[in-house]
């Protein structure tokens, strides 16, 4: 049985776009923050939305030795929980009720006590001041750990984030990176966050996959991902991996390849 996620001959895109042709990749490991890594067009959220069933697809994407994409619908929903850049606009609900609604709809049996569940969860990502306020009256970055909220509490095997750091400040991305990463550790989950900026990937994620143009180019530890060669040939750039005071890896940037 494979335990994690195998992604096995994956073909999608968007209608008459093929984006990914025939994706392979070692199995993504339960329990650890997995990187998505690549420039801008490389099939990062078109991969994500693939495995979410958002987009046609064909292949096999193995979880815990089951493949997805025999389930239905309703079935993969309950394993699966995406989370896109930003939130339906026009929402009209307060932030602890968007969450409760969310745990309800999991399709958990056990619903438990949902409200204390959903205040927990937004006390933990420190932004409980918001239960009551509206979605549709908050910012981008606020918008993000609800929707962060309500992917947690719904208790997927598979969780797929996309940037979910774009709209936070140093804090709250230092803080999200944490949390999910503890969440993921305690559930012993599959966890897939696409990643802009490098150097949070070589600090928080345990496992690194690197795409360009929809293939696969590396994947790993994310120290043996992310090396001169992989920056100049993923993302034209010159660049090294140098490590602080602390023994923490980071990018320095030299300039452009061309």
């Amino acid at each position: 049985m494979t335990d994690g996620l195998k992604i096995s001959n994956l073909h999608t895109g968007y209608r008459n776009k093929k984006i990914i042709d025939g994706l392979h990749t070692p199995t993504l490991p339960r329990g650890q923050i997995t990187a998505l890594l690549g420039p801008n067009g490389s099939g990062k959220s078109t991969l994500l939305r693939a495995l979410a069933d958002l987009n046609p697809a064909r292949g096999r994407l193995e979880l815990n030795g089951e493949d997805l994409m025999d389930l239905p619908s309703s079935k993969r929903a309950q394993k699966v929980v995406y989370l896109p850049q930003s939130l339906p606009q026009g929402v009209h609900l307060h932030a602890l009720e968007s969450v409760i609604v969310a745990r309800r709809a999991s399709g958990s049996g056990d619903q438990g006590n949902s409200e204390k569940e959903a205040f927990d969860i937004l006390h933990k990502l420190g932004i409980s001041h918001l239960a009551m306020s509206y979605l549709d009256q908050l910012s981008g970055g606020q918008k993000q750990l609800i929707g962060l909220a309500q992917s947690l509490i719904r208790k997927p095997d598979l969780l797929l984030l996309d940037e979910p750091l774009s709209a936070l400040d140093l804090n709250y991305q230092f803080h999200v990176m944490d949390i999910v990463a503890r969440e993921t550790r305690q559930r012993n989950i599959v966890t897939v966050v696409v990643i802009h900026d490098i150097n949070i990937a070589l600090r928080h994620a345990e496992y690194a996959v690197m795409l360009k143009a929809g293939a696969l180019i590396a994947s790993g530890v994310p120290q043996e991902v992310v090396t001169p060669a992989s920056l100049a040939t993923v993302y034209g750039v010159q660049g090294r991996v140098e490590f602080c005071s602390q023994g923490l890896p980071h990018v320095v940037v030299d300039g452009l390849t061309t």
